[in-house]
């Protein structure tokens, strides 16, 4: 078990006065559930100590499938200058704005207040936190953010330029993963300002792949989840690896064990449940096919960098741990993949070499070591 770096603070207090900075007289909403209860009470009490004007509420807990409660996306709505979303599972979704989505000024759409507020109008900070456990949290965000955040923007700038990623992995992986004109993007624990937000515990380098045409562009090959797996009902450590074929950007088959027939099932109840919502008149004429089509998308390939993060079976910390990598189903951070789910799973030791346009290459990481 890793040494927590500062002794002299919580969790909390590192949380509220190192990573969100929170300042006397800003406005903070804290988003729990009953199973969140004691982290998101050490929050507000440290939030209160600060003299932030601060606000915790509690709604059920909710999966990758629900929505949440109108009253919380009400607060939401209110704009405060801090977001913490303390769930045990997800937020939940905004029925209204994927309904009627948010344009920001560039044109990109939001399907929910909080992506709007965070990433179109660049007016909240925030962290969000599914899953997250008090041992977790004591271990694994009481860290050296200053060190992480080096290594973090080492990384990222080796995929400036970049056209491709390959990933092999003992376990089977081989994967093209397109990201020529994408951005990396980080989780280093500073969202200080307007506009920054991610996980606690933070510690990965993520970019979306460019969204497969389904004919002749995409992610190309195999990706075999060797670590752990977010389901629909939960998050589990992988006993049996599930294969999942590619091509063209797009899940094209699934197969293993009793781990693959549960990821199959989330995807496939993701794409029946979008047809549905459009039907309903719950997302506009058209939206709930490429909904539909977006529930196997790969939507992410993420690098852990958190050295006090391991693989546990809790998808907030595993996809984290040094020496892994882990790939998304679903919807993206660039916007541009609608859909009902993001399922991360875990590949172990991976080799990632990212390659430019000119033919030449980096190996970011080797057989999960990295190189930065």
């Amino acid at each position: 078990m890793q040494k927590i770096f500062n002794q002299k603070k919580t969790a909390a207090q590192v949380t509220v006065e190192d990573v969100l900075k929170i300042k006397k007289g800003e406005k903070v909403l804290i988003i729990a559930n009953p199973k969140t209860a004691e982290i998101a009470q050490d929050l507000y009490t440290v939030c209160s100590d600060a003299e932030a004007d601060t606000v915790l509420m509690y709604q059920r807990e909710k999966t990758s499938m629900d929505n949440a409660e109108p009253s919380v996306l009400a607060a939401i709505k209110t704009a405060p200058d801090v977001i913490m979303s303390i769930s045990s599972q997800k937020l939940g979704h905004d029925a209204e704005a994927e309904a009627n989505p948010y344009v920001g000024e560039n044109g990109v759409k939001y399907d929910s207040a909080f992506d709007y507020l965070l990433e179109g109008k660049k007016s909240i900070r925030a962290i969000w936190t599914p899953g997250l456990t008090p041992d977790m949290f004591e271990r694994t965000a009481n860290i050296d953010y200053n060190d992480m955040g080096e290594r973090c923007k080492k990384l990222a700038a080796k995929f400036k330029g970049a056209v491709s990623v390959r990933v092999t992995a003992p376990g089977g992986t081989n994967i093209s993963v397109p990201v020529q004109g994408r951005e990396a993007l980080l989780d280093d624990g500073d969202f200080s300002k307007p506009g920054l937000g991610g996980n606690i515990p933070a510690g990965e380098v993520f970019i979306s792949p460019v969204v497969g045409n389904g004919v002749d562009s995409g992610c190309e090959g195999t990706i075999v989840y060797d670590g752990s797996m977010t389901f629909g009902d939960g998050d589990s450590i992988i006993n049996t690896p599930i294969v999942v074929k590619v091509e063209h950007g797009f899940v094209s088959d699934i197969s293993g064990g009793d781990e693959a027939k549960r990821l199959l099932k989330t995807v496939t109840d993701a794409e029946a449940k979008s047809a549905q919502m459009e039907k309903k008149g719950l997302l506009p004429q058209g939206q709930g096919e490429i909904y539909k089509k977006n529930a196997r998308n790969i939507g992410e390939l993420g690098i852990g960098m958190n050295p006090s993060a391991t693989i546990s079976g809790n998808m907030l910390e595993d996809e984290k741990a040094f020496q892994t990598c882990h790939f998304a189903i679903g919807c993206n951070y660039d916007d541009d993949a609608p859909c009902l789910i993001h399922l991360d799973g875990v590949v172990r030791l991976p080799t990632i070499v990212i390659e430019y346009a000119d033919g030449s290459s980096f190996t970011a990481l080797e057989n999960g070591a990295l190189k930065v």
